[in-house]
């Protein structure tokens, strides 16, 4: 009994820790571990956009958009958006096409044009090879012919001045900067079409077409386009910003606002606290002694649970906090198995510690298998959902695995502690159940 009792005491003072650490890092306004709050709790702005991947090979386009996504997410970094949350997800429309869409949101804006404008417009960049012109056209009225290096490929972008064609003006030039397989691919572009025009396109729109004199290693491209210094000083910048590997189109955008955000999370917090007050007052009316143990390990499963969302962390939801309400339900399903195994071994003439032991060891398949299908439906739901649906089934597959924690282990280890050898007294009451003793 020392053992479990040793091992009951350093559960309790763990348990304090947490919640000293919930309460604390909650209280603090600048600490790192205050609850992430997603858009619908926090309030700001969702922005949802269609990528065009028309022109987009079908083998390239999970690259296209995964590509697409890190620019985004860098060009609303770079504005300062306080925990921008940028996602991506392949939806199809009422009439059976499949869209490609991406998902901007931006906690605290909610002001739908500003949150556009902080956003931008994002150049989009490519380079295309003239086609030969047919009889009687000029080569610069010809089409051009996509290569497949476009603004995927740029590492970085820079301005530099070259000696200008008028009074010895110098000319503002664009100098940009690929990636390694962009070097390789654009290498491989100017050894292959030595002579031809090499265009550069951006925003569809042509701005230079210099001619390919020979092999260009190295990564570097050089655009000497028909643009004042302001121009080319904006056009680097917003390269740097991200040119986008594929357009995208703004299909829609919603503001939510902070008022709607702070009833949502009193609303959750208000539920939380009636859930837990009903299930523990029910446990203990029910089980008694055992009851108590449950609610007091139920207690320590909540903080335990509140600080790993704070640690990893997990951005909390409306739906999150409904993931965290249910899995709580989960967790006293567990310790109901566990006492009714308990009441039946008691009933048997066992002793409290003997009918203890076994009610754990004969729950423990049912709690197993039943967690186990749970957490399976989890990841279904978290894998094949949306981003609200993966909120819910992230914070829920946490809490299942949590329960395992606070059902088979500090609910042993409390009743151990204190449950005696012999049903003596007051002992035949406070393990009995329901309107009966023990």
């Amino acid at each position: 009994m020392t053992r479990y009792r040793v091992s009951a005491a350093i559960a309790l003072i763990a348990g304090l820790l947490l919640t000293y650490f919930v309460w604390s890092t909650q209280a603090d306004p600048t600490s790192s571990y205050r609850f992430k709050l997603g858009l619908d709790l926090a309030g700001g702005t969702e922005l949802v956009y269609k990528a065009d991947m028309s022109q987009t090979p079908s083998g390239e386009q999970g690259d296209a958009l995964s590509a697409l996504q890190g620019v985004i997410e860098r060009r609303v970094n770079l504005f300062g958006v306080a925990e921008p949350l940028v996602q991506t997800e392949r939806a199809s429309t009422l009439s059976g096409i499949t869209e490609d869409r991406l998902i901007v949101d931006l906690p605290g804006v909610t002001n739908i044009k500003a949150a556009v404008a902080a956003l931008g417009e994002t150049p989009t960049l490519e380079f295309r090879l003239a086609a030969p012109a047919s009889a009687g056209q000029a080569t610069s009225t010809a089409s051009f012919v996509s290569t497949g290096l476009t603004g995927r490929y740029l590492a970085s972008a820079a301005l530099q001045f070259g000696s200008g064609a008028t009074a010895g003006l110098a000319a503002p030039q664009v100098i940009l900067n690929f990636d390694s397989e962009g070097a390789k691919l654009f290498e491989k572009i100017t050894k292959e079409n030595v002579g031809k025009q090499l265009a550069i396109f951006l925003d569809g729109q042509p701005i230079s077409a210099p001619v390919i004199q020979e092999a260009i290693p190295g990564g570097q491209a050089t655009i000497t386009g028909q643009f004042t210094a302001t121009e080319a000083r904006d056009l680097v910048r917003n390269l740097n910003f991200g040119a986008l590997p594929v357009p995208i189109i703004l299909q829609s955008s919603s503001a939510v606002g902070p008022t709607l955000g702070a009833a949502a999370i009193s609303a959750g917090v208000i539920a939380g606290i009636i859930g837990f007050a009903i299930v523990a007052l029910f446990m203990i009316a029910w089980y008694r002694l055992p009851g108590v143990i449950a609610a007091l390990a139920l207690a320590e499963y909540l903080a335990f649970m509140l600080a790993v969302i704070k640690v990893i962390p997990v951005t909390l939801t409306a739906s999150g906090i409904a993931g965290l309400i249910i899995s709580v339900g989960m967790a006293v399903d567990a310790n109901v198995l566990i006492f009714e195994r308990t009441k039946e071994e008691l009933r048997g003439g066992k002793t409290p510690r003997e009918a203890v032991h076994i009610g754990f060891s004969r729950a423990w398949p049912a709690i197993r298998d039943g967690h186990f299908t749970m957490i399976i439906s989890g990841v279904i739901l978290f894998w094949l959902g949306t981003s609200i649906v993966q909120g819910f089934a992230l914070v829920f597959v946490l809490g299942v695995l949590a329960s395992f924690i606070s059902a088979v282990s500090l609910s042993r280890v409390f009743l151990l502690a204190i449950v005696p050898e012999h049903k003596e007294g007051p002992w035949s009451f406070l393990m009995g159940s329901g309107a009966h003793n023990s």
